[in-house]
């Protein structure tokens, strides 16, 4: 007997192939029978007839950042909620183990300056009670209601083997030994591979985070540990990923992958009308890793996913040339500087010089919406456009921004409109999208939870593939959100409706899938607030053949896998 049937659904396998009406079969969290309607004829504890609904595989979601949330949020909400049913964790060198007791609040300030998860949460929902990576994933077996797999993080392992010394200095030949060695014990114990994190991270003091203190050498002896271990991968942010890549990092980048002779994917690939050189400079770093028989694999998101800032935290406006230090400052120092008319011009020059990079995208501050506003003097603003306030006051944009900020003791939420949503920028995304190195990824879901939510981008994309640009066909949309990324991590039998693979399946209505609005919430441990967004059109989310998510909402059911390197994946070519 199948356990559980769904019938006459639109099947779209992740493959690419085209759809078809028919029936899918269940039984012991796998996939037994695939027919075209009506083809099922074998007795069923339950059926679903899910005629005008699409059945597509378990949204595989390449980069996130869960790896605190899931301790205290098995199904790592919203993600599940959005299709996903396989997350990628310990991303960017950052990972929660290795841990030694006397480091875990170095760590837990650390991953709330860097990743933005708040601190009263790292602080109340886990309960940071391993060292190894081993038992860390423990902690996890068995508990969690998404498949999840995680990278073993350069951060974690520095500070693990070098201690306080970990920032600044540089690793002996011995500790860098020592790194080798924990992390083949990570990859034992099932990390997926290692990351690592060479852009401008801070730590929690404000020192740039243990794995940039590193030397080539250093990393490429890890990378060559990673080589030694079954299905595992590499993972990398540089400077270079939010722009343009510099010769240096293109030569780093491809002498990890060649030296692991595994793939690696970097986070993320911003597609620009307006920096058209952008995309081919970083392309050119996966084809010269092909030329040298390596894989560098770039991660790119299908929707905008818009972010909030504001001059009291900690945000990408820190990351402006010339901002970081100015907004570091005490708050009553911090607005002085502000009020200093040759401080704000010195900002604007700096906002709008090439150095920003691909922060100039931010410089078009009578673009900026008012979010949430603290003071009588902004009463009525929020929701405005700076320009529009700027011109009713004879003002300055800039000034006009700053102004309102101060107005709040810098507690004013801004939202900058986006700068690439032209139809230009969205044809070249189309064009990124077929190119052999690109998959689609970089929501760094369970991260900078009071700023943005790029769970979301499965349902907005295909909403917007179905109804909206129709930029690709579904059968390539479902295609580029389940077997690209499950192939790239060498997933086993995940990420396709066939026989013999995992029950992992979303059920979805096309007409109306997709994502509702963002909104703040304070849902976290010690009452601390996200950004998340319910799902539009979501029936059915099933994770190894049990339903998780029926319209829209958890079930109660905790069916996830724990994936680990050799077990769970098998090593994929460069």
């Amino acid at each position: 007997m199948l356990d559980h049937v769904i019938t006459g659904a639109t099947v779209v396998d992740g493959t690419g192939a085209p759809s078809f009406l028919g029936d899918v079969g269940i039984r012991d969290g796998r996939i037994v029978a695939v027919t075209p309607a009506g083809g099922i004829t074998e007795e069923a504890a339950s059926t679903e007839n899910a005629e005008g609904l699409v059945l597509a595989p378990g949204f595989v979601d390449p980069h996130t950042h869960y790896d605190a949330q899931l301790h205290w949020d098995p199904y790592a909400t919203p993600s599940v909620n959005h299709g996903v049913t396989t997350i990628i964790g310990g991303n960017c060198g950052f990972t929660l183990a290795p841990l030694k007791a006397e480091d875990a609040d170095y760590t837990r300030r650390m991953m709330a300056k860097v990743e933005g998860m708040a601190l009263p949460a790292l602080e109340n929902g886990v309960d940071w009670s391993w060292e190894t990576f081993a038992q860390y994933l423990d902690k996890l077996e068995g508990r969690i209601a998404v498949n999840a797999g995680f990278m073993a993080g350069h951060c974690a392992i520095r500070r693990y083997v070098m201690g306080a010394d970990s920032v600044g200095k540089e690793a002996t030949p011995e500790q860098v030994a020592a790194m080798v060695a924990e992390l083949g014990k990570a990859m034992e114990a099932g990390a997926l591979g290692f990351s690592t994190g060479q852009s401008n991270h801070t730590d929690g003091d404000g020192n740039p985070v243990p794995s940039r203190h590193a030397t080539p050498a250093e990393i490429l002896a890890l990378c060559e540990e990673v080589g030694k271990h079954e299905g595992t991968q590499l993972e990398v942010i540089v400077a270079g990923c939010l722009d343009k890549f510099s010769d240096d990092e293109i030569d780093l980048l491809v002498k990890m992958t060649t030296t692991a002779g595994r793939p690696m994917n970097w986070n993320v690939l911003t597609v620009d009308s307006a920096a058209p050189d952008r995309a081919p400079r970083q392309i050119h770093a996966s084809e010269k890793a092909k030329e040298a028989g390596g894989r560098i694999v770039i991660l790119t998101m299908p929707v905008l996913v818009p972010m909030n800032m504001s001059f009291l935290t900690y945000c990408a406006l820190n990351l402006i040339p010339g901002w970081g230090p100015i907004l570091s400052l005490p708050v009553p120092e911090r607005i002085a500087e502000l009020r200093d008319a040759d401080v704000r011009a010195e900002m604007l020059r700096n906002a709008d010089s090439p150095e920003a990079g691909v922060f100039r995208r931010l410089a078009d501050f009578g673009r900026y919406v008012i979010g949430d506003t603290y003071s009588a003097a902004n009463e009525g603003l929020s929701g405005r456009v700076v320009a529009d306030i700027a011109k009713e006051r004879g003002q300055d944009d800039f000034w006009t921004l700053i102004e309102i900020c101060i107005n709040d003791d810098l507690r004013t939420v801004l939202w900058p409109m986006p700068t690439d949503n032209d139809q230009a920028s969205w044809d070249l995304r189309q064009q990124v999208w077929d190119n052999e190195h690109v998959i689609l990824g970089g929501s760094d879901a369970g991260a900078h939870l009071d700023r943005m939510c790029g769970a979301t981008y499965t349902t907005r994309f295909l909403g917007d593939m179905l109804r909206g640009r129709k930029l690709v066909s579904l059968e390539r949309a479902v295609q580029m959100l389940t077997t690209e990324p499950a192939e790239l991590f060498g997933l086993k039998d995940r990420g396709r409706i066939a026989e013999g693979f995992h029950a992992d399946l979303v059920l979805f209505d096309p007409a109306t899938v997709g994502s509702g609005p963002a909104r703040l919430m304070h849902d976290l441990p010690g009452d601390s607030p996200r950004l998340t967004s319910e799902s539009t059109g979501v029936v059915s989310v099933r994770v190894n053949g049990v339903e998780t998510i029926r319209d829209g909402q958890t079930t109660g059911a905790a069916n996830g896998t724990l994936l680990r390197s050799g077990k769970d994946t098998r090593t994929v070519s460069v």
